[in-house]
């Protein structure tokens, strides 16, 4: 019998009665199908599909079609089972537990033979008894009902009133009732991702033997005392005490860096015990904050808690603790109607940049801390500072929280409710307490969480009636809503954490919602909260149609991903924009034909003749189409920030949808599935720059709003160039005198006629020539080089194909490619194919004779693969 055991002895005093054992069943399991027709291991963590896959009976599930061929999969009831040996004397102690942090979902779990519990919730960490059960040799089965089927049950189960929505539209080939099951909800397919309704053990599971008393959780919060502005810690552990004596014994708690060591006494008695402490950190030392990426360091400080207890038992928990303060800052603006919506971070009001963060894989155990390091590198290195964990997904791994406090992300935390009303019944509502109190419990010490929010969309789901919810129902479903997220989710939050704001919802009227009974009439209102806000009909090069909002929590534009992406999981006969696969794959009503009519607006579609040259090239252009939209977007609402226009205004966050890709296929992300950056990931990295210069148009007007989300004031200059597309030297340039960029603000600061702009460069038209413009401080740029194009590109004159060249050298680990060009070139886009990495600018507007551009590589290459690899395109190489 083969068994990879982990075993972890820590042996906690001089004898066997001051001892705990801690057995991880990690490793090698037998998965069986419910008629015993394929039985195979598996490994834990893990999922059936992922050990199908790992002996070779399924194919890549996300190879072609394999979403729909595979869908048997999660509709059979599976089992999980192992067989170990316990190797020490189990009568010795006098609890024994089996511990399940991760089941994914509907389980009985048995061990020889005897039910020892249930699961039904993916988001729990279980806890069952099996002193009188485990024995020195030992079997466990995990039987897992189908979440298909499970879900359906308990929707007709629920006879009194329906519960919608029922199903996913067809475009998305997914199952049904997922509101009814606690688990991930786009498992069961989404607008951007596959179903692939799981079943397996995706967290840890381990056996935990011991005597007298056990450490079973540890949290802590920082707490900052305006009163007496002193930093305090408020640190939180739940015990297990078996004896049935009173346990005393002593907590000494030191953080070294701030002169800080504390000894507190401490008495337990029988059952399950919290134990509270306080402690005050050493006022005499100053304290260094914790910051949001781009204002600041992400200090953190090292603590140990050391709980002494009778009979020489003894628990250590170490911990990194930050210290910073959160507000939600709700109240009148002058000139406004309604409430402001922003975040102070150390009292300071910082605008949130960034994304929306969905599951990096359908199957979990797939998801490496290499994987999860360079998306969310990548977030940072595009200048954001904040990613919403989004509410059809999952809480997210420990590591990608600590990896977001390193690298100084904030975290906008969804609970995990998503566009879909939800039962209320006893069962329901009490599994989803215990699973908000252990995420709590678990994150709340992480500074990157800076906001809990109770669900995606389902206020304006409700009150905007998505449902067709007919008006003398629409107060049961009102009543289940406040049930839900405010009597429930909001006081189990309120409990565990007083840190960190709560809403009910995104989008929200925030505080408006709350004075309405929990539900706003117009969950949409620019005067408050946040939007979500989505238009693929209107021009997305038309400022005027997008909300002038307090924050912009969702917002975006579909593209495809690249040709080296999606050929790893199509075949060449779906190499075409109206195959099969490019419909199967596209999952959002209309897509595929919206991106080309958003297309179609500004540019030429692709008109060759050859099918896989026409489907790469339309690929290139939805890319240039996204980010094109979103970088106007984004713009318009950064330079929102510190102006009412007819009572709007004061925006203070833009979080475009979606930052990255559950699989392979269209959708609104910035990168790809395996991390590969799309054109407008790119765009990100300048329209999210501290300092930046933002283009429009106004009645034939041209304006420049400078914005800085800079911590002091700059003495900075603007030069305004005009080129002419048929030339690589500027037609003129102008260049203002000094002036202040103030901190933390937009501001206009520079406004010229259209037409005055064309009289002073003679040789231009709105057709034949485009502006540029930077921000400067002697000869030294301070902001990215911004564009504003004065006509559409399908109406550019004077454009000429591009013969651009590029000579690779290396120096250390990075790559040069120093480019020459004949001709001015829009959205030039160098690919390196598979080779993964990035950029240090790409899809770029080459207005001069030479460039240099960086390739920063995430795995060893080399110069001759990347010269194979490298492939140039700009607009004109489509037509």
């Amino acid at each position: 019998m083969h068994l990879r055991l982990l075993l972890l002895l820590a042996l906690c005093g001089a004898g066997p009665a001051a001892a705990a054992f801690s057995l991880s069943l990690r490793g090698s399991w037998r998965v069986r199908s419910q008629n015993r027709s394929l039985e195979l291991p598996g490994e834990v963590p893990g999922c059936v599909h992922s050990a199908l896959f790992q002996q070779r009976l399924i194919q890549d599930p996300y190879y072609r079609f394999n979403d729909r061929n595979y869908r048997w999969i999660a509709l059979d009831n599976w089992t999980y089972s192992k067989n170990f040996v316990i190797p020490f004397d189990t009568g010795e102690w006098q609890k024994v537990n089996l511990i399940l942090e991760g089941v994914d979902t509907v389980t009985k779990v048995l061990l020889n033979g005897v039910p020892v519990g249930e699961t039904d919730n993916m988001f729990r960490r279980y806890r069952f008894d099996i002193t009188h059960v485990v024995k020195a040799v030992n079997f466990i089965e995990l039987y897992f009902q189908s979440p298909v089927i499970y879900a359906d049950q308990r929707s007709k189960a629920h006879t009194s009133y329906e519960v919608p929505p029922s199903c996913p539209p067809s475009e998305q080939e997914g199952e049904c009732h997922v509101n009814f099951i606690r688990k991930e909800q786009c498992s069961f397919s989404w607008d951007w991702g596959p179903s692939f309704p799981t079943q397996g053990i995706w967290k840890d599971v381990r056996i935990e033997a011991y005597n007298i008393c056990h450490l079973e959780s540890f949290t802590f919060s920082p707490i900052y005392d305006d009163r007496t502005q002193e930093w305090n810690l408020e640190i939180e552990s739940s015990f297990d005490v078996v004896s049935s004596k009173p346990v005393s014994g002593q907590v000494i708690i030191a953080i070294p860096k701030l002169q800080t060591r504390q000894m507190h006494g401490i008495k337990l008695q029988h059952g399950e015990r919290i134990v509270k402490l306080f402690v005050k950190i050493n006022k005499n030392i100053i304290i260094e904050p914790w910051w949001p990426h781009g204002h600041g360091n992400q200090t953190g400080y090292n603590m140990t808690v050391l709980f002494k207890l009778d009979g020489g038992l003894s628990f250590e928990k170490s911990a990194k603790v930050y210290f910073r303060t959160v507000e939600l800052i709700e109240e009148p603006i002058e000139e406004s109607s309604g409430l402001s919506f922003y975040f102070k971070i150390n009292g300071f009001p910082i605008f949130l940049k960034g994304s929306n963060w969905i599951p990096a894989d359908s199957f979990q155990d797939r998801v490496t801390s290499a994987m999860l390091r360079r998306l969310l590198k990548s977030a940072v290195d595009a200048n954001m500072n904040t990613l919403r964990v989004w509410g059809g997904g999952i809480y997210e791994q420990d590591e990608f929280y600590e990896l977001c406090d390193e690298l100084g992300i904030m975290i906008w935390q969804d609970f995990m409710f998503a566009c879909a009303l939800y039962p209320t019944d006893r069962g329901f509502v009490d599994s989803v307490r215990a699973e908000v109190a252990y995420q709590i419990m678990r994150l709340k010490s992480h500074p990157s969480i800076i906001i809990w929010s109770g669900n995606n969309e389902n206020e304006a789901a409700l009150m905007m009636n998505w449902y067709a919810i007919q008006p003398s129902d629409m107060p049961t479903y009102i009543n289940d809503y406040v049930t839900l997220y405010v009597k429930n989710i909001r006081k189990v939050v309120l409990k565990g954490d007083q840190t960190r704001p709560f809403i009910t919802s995104s989008p929200t009227n925030g505080a408006q919602s709350v004075a309405e009974g929990w539900v706003a009439k117009n969950p949409y209102d620019t005067h408050f909260g946040d939007v979500h806000f989505y238009d693929y009909t209107g021009d997305c090069w038309d400022w005027t149609i997008f909300p002038k909002a307090r924050f912009a929590s969702e917002y975006g534009y579909q593209s495809w991903p690249s040709f080296s992406t999606l050929e790893k999981v199509s075949s060449e006969e779906d190499w075409f924009y109206k195959s099969n696969f490019s419909l199967h794959r596209q999952h959002h009503a209309n897509g595929n034909s919206e991106m080309l009519h958003q297309a179609r607006l500004h540019f030429k579609l692709p008109q060759s003749a050859d099918r896989l040259r026409m489907f790469r090239d339309t690929i290139y252009l939805t890319q240039v189409m996204q980010a094109q939209c979103v970088k106007t977007e984004t713009e318009f609402y950064r330079r929102s920030r510190s102006e009412i226009v007819d009572g709007e205004g004061h925006t203070m966050g833009a979080l475009y949808w979606q930052l990255n890709d559950i699989w392979q296929a269209p959708s609104w992300s910035s990168l790809e599935y395996g991390g590969k950056w799309k054109m407008l990931h790119y765009f990100a990295r300048h329209f999210f720059a501290p300092l930046l210069p933002v283009g429009f148009e106004n009645n034939d007007v041209f304006f420049i709003y400078g914005v800085s989300d800079l911590h002091s004031d700059r003495n900075v200059t603007l030069t305004v160039r005009v080129h002419a597309w048929s030339s690589l030297e500027p037609v003129c340039s102008k260049t203002t005198k000094v002036f202040v960029m103030k901190a933390g603000g937009s501001a206009l600061i520079y406004k010229e006629p259209v037409p005055e702009l064309l009289r002073r460069c003679r040789s231009c038209t709105r057709r034949s020539c485009v502006v540029s413009f930077y921000l400067s401080t002697g000869s030294k740029p301070l902001s990215p080089t911004n564009h504003h194009f004065l006509s559409s590109l399908k109406e550019a004159e004077g454009l000429q194909k591009a013969h651009i060249t590029a000579v690779i050298s290396q120096r250390k680990d990075t790559f040069v490619f120093d480019l020459a060009t004949s001709a001015v070139a829009p959205f030039v886009w160098l690919d390196v194919g598979s080779i993964a990495g990035r950029f240090s600018d790409n899809g770029f507007l080459l207005t001069e004779k030479t460039r240099t551009v960086l390739f920063y590589p995430w795995e060893p290459t080399s110069k001759s693969e990347l010269e194979q690899s490298f492939h140039v395109t700009s607009l004109t190489d489509i037509y």
